[in-house]
């Protein structure tokens, strides 16, 4: 790491866990593997005092993802140290589109879906921050499309373009990609101009917040340090700026972190349910769960190590995936939502009764049960008296190879219906029986499912 020194502390926020923290911001991010490149002098300046920095997100779609998530916390640990945090929302830049990293131009959105992505987005983070205290360093919330808007192209051109050269922006890895040759699409002028629009953020924060350290992942280290280098040509060498980012978060096979074979994990249950947001860190390796505990949640050095400890000595328990799925699921959805998630995992993979079951909504239901076979099944089936349920499993879907198969395990108690299970293997299926008015779980043995869409 650079600037590797000891030095002052700040005064820490108190913690809402009830767990101490580093009152030293960089020491803090330090243990937790969060440091990828950081401008020397960061932590000095963050030893004198309560500091302000922020983090700057393109809110291109109406919730956050899990990949937004390290910044997030970067912002989290910030304000537990003491220091005041910005979440920068980017009504502006999000027009556009940022380069780095991408290897086509994106979509760009018009201003009302922007202003309602803002809104969402304010509303997942303040799970996060402490937007409403009266602390003097309760976290604040802009948008740059705020003091963007009123610029013309010539006042930007004149007041900003002029400070920074086009060699200095041409000299940017994401630039550099882009226009080598590495992406046939190349680079458009909007796209070009971002370093620009993003190093002018940082002026204005500077200028009107004493915003003076900006953060993010470490694929942004070019746009940042354009932030620092404005400052500096625009108001005078005497004016310091500073650039810390964290590592790009992969999985153990060094594939992109936050994706599944259904897309982004989201924070938003419509988006994603929270009983699928639990099964994704539930199911992390167990090198993957010891880098995730540490930049994921807000657990202090000791707790994560004595949980590292008792995971390795026994990995089958699974203990730190198990609090690593705890801890952010709560901390995103709250504390009854992770118990229903955990609900919902105990009825495919452990004990459960029917009354754990009525209690999924139709998406967690859905989502419990994605990898089990679906078979459609008319209503007309088991309208009035209804039908028996062993004409309805063996002859109207292929739950059961044959009736002969059904009746010989149901009467061994082999044979469920909705965590029920069947006196006989001619019980009468009604409409009942349905849940969420359209699903019936039958279920043979002590794993093996099958859910029936009634249409």
């Amino acid at each position: 790491m650079e600037n590797e020194k000891v030095v002052g502390q700040t005064t820490p926020l108190a913690n809402r866990e009830g767990q101490g923290v580093s009152p030293n911001f960089v020491e803090e991010l330090r243990w937790r593997g969060m440091i990828h490149t950081m401008m020397p002098g960061t932590e000095e300046m963050l030893s004198k005092g309560m500091q302000t920095a922020y983090v700057g997100i393109d809110p291109t779609a109406d919730s956050l993802h899990i990949g937004h998530l390290c910044g997030v916390m970067m912002l989290r640990h910030f304000q537990r140290c003491g220091h005041k945090p910005i979440a920068l929302l980017g009504g502006a830049t999000g027009m556009i589109g940022d380069p780095s990293g991408k290897s086509q131009e994106r979509n760009l959105l018009d201003e009302a879906t922007l202003r309602h992505n803002v809104e969402c987005i304010r509303q997942q983070l303040s799970r996060f921050l402490d937007f409403d205290s009266d602390a003097p360093n309760a976290a604040e919330l802009v948008n740059n499309y705020d003091w963007m808007k009123d610029f013309t192209f010539l006042s930007f051109a004149r007041d900003i373009g002029k400070c920074i050269t086009v060699n200095y922006m041409m000299a940017k890895d994401s630039v550099k990609r882009r226009l080598n040759g590495e992406f046939q699409e190349g680079m458009s002028f909007t796209e070009f101009t971002y370093q620009l629009l993003q190093g002018y953020d940082f002026l204005h924060l500077y200028e009107t917040k004493g915003c003076r350290l900006q953060m993010g992942g470490s694929d942004q280290w070019g746009n940042i340090t354009t932030g620092t280098e404005l400052i500096r040509r625009k108001l005078g060498v005497e004016n310091e700026a500073f650039a810390l980012t964290c590592p790009l978060i992969t999985k153990a096979d060094g594939k992109k972190f936050g994706k599944t074979e259904q897309g982004n994990v989201w924070l938003d249950r419509n988006r994603t349910s929270p009983y699928v947001f639990y099964q994704f860190w539930l199911n992390v390796g167990d090198e993957e769960a010891e880098r995730y505990i540490k930049i994921f949640t807000s657990l202090d050095k000791e707790t994560i190590n004595q949980l590292i400890e008792e995971h390795r000595q026994d990995p089958g328990r699974r203990v730190l995936q198990k609090r690593l799925a705890e801890e952010v699921t709560v901390m995103v959805h709250g504390r009854e939502d992770y118990e229903l998630a955990l609900e919902a995992s105990n009825i495919l993979f452990g004990k459960a009764t029917k009354e754990s079951l009525v209690k999924l909504d139709e998406k967690t239901l859905l989502d419990v049960f994605s990898g089990v076979p679906h078979f459609e099944v008319s209503r007309s089936l088991i309208e009035g008296e209804g039908c028996k349920a062993v004409d309805l499993f063996a002859e109207h879907t292929p739950c059961f190879a044959s009736k002969g198969e059904m009746r010989k395990l149901t009467q061994g108690g082999g044979v469920s219906l909705n965590k029920e299970k069947l006196a006989a293997f001619d019980q009468l299926v009604t409409t009942a029986d349905l849940l969420d008015e359209r699903y019936l779980l039958v279920q043979q043995g002590k794993k093996k499912y099958f859910l029936l869409i009634v249409k």
